[in-house]
């Protein structure tokens, strides 16, 4: 991404280009509410909570001016950030109250699967794919992110269709071991973003390591970002994300604001 300059500088250019709409701001976090899809743990694991509003004040007895709620929900529920310390092998390698802040301002670019995802919800990114798409689209963004777009934002607005479970578990898509590994200790990105539940499969429970994006990129110190919205509105390359987790003392993880600015014309 790039806009022109102003004698106010850099951020004087970019104000400028906001308000003249030279430069759009695209919301990517899904809504979230009580219908808000929740991964389904196994039955030996506690389970996450669903999102709840609990009425404390409506311009009544108990606030007469205001209204408030209290929020009760798990980390990672709805659009969410994954810090290291979420994943046995990201322990002691920071929680999301100490995520460096230039690492929430990051470039960004979009590997689209979604036709292969259609034919396949256990398709699965490799790391062929992604020299495929470098030889295309130049080399991944140094500290920036991947957003790997599937098409499953569609299904967000259903527990069931979110999830595909069937008897042998989820069949959602996501990466491989291989590809895992690669973006964790050879890429130059600093995280991964997708639009399902999880930054893992939904079969990743069988792979060997099990859930291999959580056990490579969290014990690399990296992240995830999940259930984002509306990567068909960003170009391949030039977006620019803003991940706005809540800063919570010891969390592992934390709902989040996902935005990214583009340029206008960009958009695919």
């Amino acid at each position: 991404m790039s806009w022109t300059l102003s004698a106010e500088g850099p951020l004087g250019g970019l104000t400028s280009a906001l308000a003249s709409g030279g430069v759009d701001v695209v919301d990517l976090t899904a809504l979230l509410s009580p219908s808000t899809p929740v991964l389904d743990l196994p039955p030996d694991m506690a389970p996450i909570p669903h999102f709840e509003l609990e009425e404390l004040a409506r311009y009544d007895e108990r606030g007469r001016t205001s209204y408030q709620n209290g929020i009760h929900t798990g980390e990672h529920v709805g659009t969410h950030f994954d810090a290291p310390c979420h994943w046995i092998t990201g322990a002691g390698k920071g929680d999301v109250a100490h995520v460096p802040v230039r690492r929430l301002v990051a470039p960004a670019v979009v590997v689209d699967k979604t036709a292969e995802c259609a034919a396949d919800p256990d398709f699965l990114l490799t790391p062929e794919h992604l020299e495929e798409w470098q030889h295309h689209n130049g080399p991944l963004p140094k500290g920036g992110w991947l957003l790997y777009r599937t098409g499953w934002a569609a299904r967000s607005h259903d527990q069931q269709l979110f999830l595909n479970a069937d008897g042998s578990g989820p069949h959602t898509p996501g990466i491989t071991a291989e590809c895992a590994r690669w973006l964790a200790e050879e890429s130059p990105v600093v995280g991964l973003g997708v639009e399902t539940v999880g930054t893992d499969a939904g079969q990743a429970f069988t792979f060997t390591p099990q859930f291999p994006a959580h056990h490579y990129l969290l014990g690399a110190g990296k992240y995830g970002i999940t259930q984002l919205q509306n990567l068909d509105r960003l170009p391949v390359t030039g977006a620019v994300l803003i991940v706005a987790p809540l800063r919570i003392a010891g969390g592992s993880g934390s709902p989040a604001r996902v935005l990214a600015l583009i340029e206008n014309g960009e958009v695919q």
